[in-house]
């Protein structure tokens, strides 16, 4: 019985993983063909997983000058609010100081950002315009058209400032 039980849980969590990558995937061939998973990382703070995320890029690689898909899928409850707020944060951590820019785009993350929940996935694109476009577990949720924003949001994880470079180590392949 514990036999059974054990590969119905496992055959769930298969099924579980198989629909996000699914979706991850079909998210992102709008904006380029055939797209593969880079690298996956778990962000880690003191004791609880936060969340998992995963980069998608085109057969040739990731490239940041080329569009691509950064999946999170949240293993917390955590207030949209925060999660804006905690980007601009580590947008000026990197070293970006305009106020008047930091100020628009944070009140554009608070409006686009949802409260997550534990398995709650945000998607971030960057498409072929440098834009950066924003889902909610699938769906198209806004957008922020700046190129200069979204070199700065997607380097919050892939940049080489990150204040997680074990995280961006991981998501770009290389762990």
């Amino acid at each position: 019985m514990l036999r059974i039980f054990m590969s119905l849980i496992f055959l769930i969590l298969l099924f579980h993983q198989s629909v996000f990558a699914d979706t991850n995937k079909s998210i992102a061939e709008h904006y380029f063909p055939a797209p593969q998973k880079v690298g996956e990382a778990m962000l880690t703070y003191l004791f609880w997983d936060v969340y998992h995320a995963e980069l998608y890029a085109s057969p040739e690689g990731w490239n940041p000058d080329k569009p691509f898909a950064l999946s999170i899928n949240y293993l917390r409850d955590i207030k949209g609010i925060d999660i804006a707020d905690k980007s601009i944060s580590e947008i000026k951590d990197q070293g970006f100081n305009n106020k008047q820019l930091l100020a628009i785009w944070q009140e554009q993350l608070r409006e686009i950002i949802p409260d997550v929940y534990k398995g709650t996935r945000l998607t971030g694109v960057r498409d072929n315009d440098r834009n950066t476009v924003f889902y909610h577990n699938g769906k198209k949720i806004g957008e922020i058209r700046n190129p200069q924003f979204t070199l700065l949001f997607f380097n919050i994880w892939l940049g080489e400032k990150t204040s997680e470079p074990s995280l961006r180590k991981s998501l770009l392949g290389n762990s």
